[in-house]
């Protein structure tokens, strides 16, 4: 079982930044492959980003390509979500996911390829 608990959300103003955190429980979460998503009301969850279980360079979605960094420390069990030049439009609950599984690689901007969620953390970005 893997827990995860992610912190960091709040309200911000267009162009801000906020940086997004994601704790995990485990012992092996170095082997984990790590998932951002999102949800705004009313609408289906979404690929944001997501990060293969060494780190290095993660994939993203073409509507926060360039504006969000997604990035790992295994020594402390984290993923982190950078946001920056935020718009109105990226309003939504930000949610953490981990893969236990392997899979081809786009297959992981799929939420089904993520057995453990966290609860999620609400970003406002007003205009």
């Amino acid at each position: 079982q893997v827990q995860l608990v992610e912190t960091g959300g709040g309200l911000v103003q267009t162009g801000g930044s906020l940086r997004l955190s994601c704790k995990a429980s485990g012992r092996t979460f170095s082997t984990y492959h790590m998932g951002w998503f999102r949800q705004a009301p009313g609408k289906d969850r979404e690929f944001v980003a997501t990060i293969g279980p060494s780190g290095g360079t993660a994939d993203y979605a073409d509507s926060v390509k360039g504006r969000f960094t997604m990035s790992r420390d295994n020594a402390k069990n984290t993923v982190y979500l950078q946001l920056n030049s935020l718009k109105p439009e990226d309003t939504a609950v930000y949610y953490c996911a981990s893969s236990t599984r392997i899979y081809l690689s786009f297959m992981y901007y799929s939420t089904g390829a993520y057995n453990y969620w966290g609860q999620g953390t609400q970003v406002t970005v007003s205009s």
